[in-house]
Parts: C-alpha cells; structure tokens; sequence
C-alpha cells in the first residue's frame, strides 16, 4: 500500500487510485467489490459512513486505517455581475487554500489551487507572498472540486490550474491528481478539458510531455527578454526564456497539444508597443521555422493591483495596441475578460487578507 498519500499517518483515501483502493478493502478482509462501491460517492462528496450499501463493519476498519476529508467552505464569495464565486477553504491542518468556479455558456470551470503558498517569487503575484508552506495532496486538489460541486449543487466541468502555487513544483502530486480527476468512475473530467499552467519549470515540462496526457499547457510568460523576466519571475535565472521556450517546442511536438502563453501586462514594465513586436520576434523566430504547424496564442492579461507589488495596470488603449500589434505579426492574441471583478477574484488576495485578520 502507497503510504506516501496519508494523513495522520492514515491512508488518505481519496489520493488512492481503483487499483489502490481495491488493494485496501482486500487487505481489511473485504471483497473487491466493495472498492468500487466506496469509489465512485466519495468522489461525489460522501464519505464512507454516509454511504449504504457498504457496511457498517467495513466502515469500522476503514475508521481504523483511513481518513476521508473534504476541504471546507471557510468563506464564500459570489459576484453580482457575472455569477463567479470564489470560495477559501479550510485544509483538515487549519491551512487555506483558494478556488474559483467560473461559469460559462460551455459549463462551469473551476481554478484550483496546487500548493499552499509559493516559493517562485513572482514579483506580481499575491500567492507568492508569505512564501511555499507545503504542497497540496492529491486528495486535496481533487477535494476542490467536489466540495465546490457539492456547495453549488452543479456539476464542473473544466479545470484550470492556476490558482495559488506552482503545479509543476508539485508534480508528483498533480500528476496523480490529473488522473484521478479523469477516473470514470469518479468526476470523469477529461484531459482536454483540463488546463496547467507553469511559470517554466522546464525540466518538468519535459517530463510532462513523456506522459502525452492531452491537457492543455498554460505557459506564464510576462516577459519578451531575460532582463525583464528575471526581474518580475526569479525562476527565469534557472530556466531562461531560450530554454523554457526550447521545451514548449519539443512538449508540441512530443504531444500536438497548442500551448498559451500567458502575458500579464504591467504599466511601465512590458506593456510599450516596441515589447510587443519584440515579443512576437522572439515567439515567431524561436517556435516557427520551415516545416513548423505550432499555433501560438498569447493571453494578455491586465495586471491585478496588489498593495505589496507596487504594480499598476495597464490602460485599455495600450492593452489594444499591445494585441493589435502582436495579430498583425501573426501572433494570435486575446485579451482575458476579468471576471469576479467586484470580489478581487484573482486568486492569493482572500488567503492573504485572511491570514493578516488573524494575524
């Protein structure tokens, strides 16, 4: 048995795959069976001894040997404007994470955490404040997403992970989180609805693409040189531009999955129209040579004011001539519609004001 997914030095029961869980309910004396029937409800939100048909006596073993947990809603926010809500949830150590469901004409996309805190130091970025305080389980990222299905009493359908901390930081972790949220028996989400994004551990990618999982990769960019990027994302002093875009090309081909680039926009910083040629330079010249079929979509994002960087946004003029200039290098560029605008929905800012509340 995997002890290396517990809690309280209990398995934690819903970081097991089937086989797993099969492997537990065997060595408590049950029939194999009885795996199947304790899967596919905790994986709807409830636990085992809400769950009928598997026993009181099976209940007990597991009692002694296991633990099922859910995140709990510590605070609920919903917009007025578009329906987004932002939830803060309560770990079983008392730590929090954030999450945000987005609701679209497609379906509902939740935005999960993968860690608590964040040790990449983006300049820009809430999270990172405070620094890493440990990685999330795999129970725990998947526990999101129920608990926020299991609040709203809706199903989601999309998930994106871009909320507090670095996937790729926690690998081992997200990797296994990737595949219990596409078990069958469980949420069934599938991988192609299913976003990552990094902010360029390289070597990482590179072992994301030996797993030709079809997710999408979300590439958080922010920077059209070294000296810039270095200044706002230290990880680029170890994985620079050169390389991590060296990786982006080889996880295309390896997988034929398209990659974004996210691009957050910072008055003064990067956002003049000379950073958006050379940033369209930079995509065309390193990503597109004879023979090349890899679309490059950019996703311009206005930065979110947070009292500790200092940083302010961009105006909307310089945001459209940012696009414009990047479509007309043939550089395909959206720019992201803020949503949750009146709840601050990005996410870091509520675990944040959380922690300085209760000092």
């Amino acid at each position: 048995m995997n002890m290396d997914y517990s809690i309280n030095e209990k398995q934690d029961l819903l970081s097991l795959l089937p086989n797993e869980l099969e492997e537990l309910v065997l060595s408590l004396g049950e029939p194999k069976y009885r795996a199947k029937q304790l899967f596919a409800p905790m994986h709807k939100g409830v636990s085992p001894a809400e769950i009928s048909n598997v026993g009181k006596a099976l209940v007990a073993k597991l009692d002694t040997v296991a633990v099922y947990s859910l995140p709990a809603v510590r605070k609920k926010l919903v917009s007025a404007i578009d329906g987004t809500v932002k939830y803060l949830f309560g770990l079983a150590d008392g730590n929090s994470v954030e999450s945000v469901v987005m609701k679209y004409k497609h379906g509902n996309t939740i935005c999960i955490s993968s860690q608590v805190g964040c040790r990449m130091g983006c300049a820009f970025c809430a999270s990172t404040i405070g620094g890493k305080v440990r990685d999330l389980l795999p129970s725990e990222m998947l526990g999101q997403i129920i608990a926020a299905e299991k609040d709203m009493g809706e199903r989601i359908s999309n998930v994106v992970m871009m909320g507090i901390g670095e996937p790729l930081d926690n690998y081992k972790n997200v990797v296994r989180f990737l595949r219990l949220v596409n078990c069958e028996d469980g949420l069934n989400i599938g991988y192609r609805h299913i976003s990552l994004s990094t902010c360029g551990l390289a070597d990482k990618i590179d072992e994301l693409a030996k797993l030709d999982l079809p997710i999408t990769l979300s590439i958080s960019l922010h920077a059209y040189d070294d000296a810039i990027r270095s200044s706002i994302m230290p990880v680029n002093k170890k994985w620079n531009i050169d390389r991590l875009l060296s990786s982006c090309k080889s996880y295309f081909a390896k997988t034929g999955r398209r990659i974004s680039f996210e691009y957050t926009l910072i008055s003064g910083k990067n956002d003049t129209k000379e950073g958006a040629l050379a940033l369209a330079a930079l995509l065309n010249s390193r990503l597109r040579g004879v023979g090349d079929t890899m679309p490059i979509h950019v996703n311009l994002i206005p930065v979110n004011p947070v009292d500790e960087t200092g940083f302010s946004s961009s105006d909307k003029k310089t945001v459209e001539r940012f696009a414009e200039t990047l479509e007309k290098k043939g550089i395909r560029a959206t720019v992201r519609r803020r949503l949750g605008a009146d709840i601050n929905a990005s996410c870091g800012q509520l675990r944040r004001e959380e922690e300085q509340k209760n000092g």
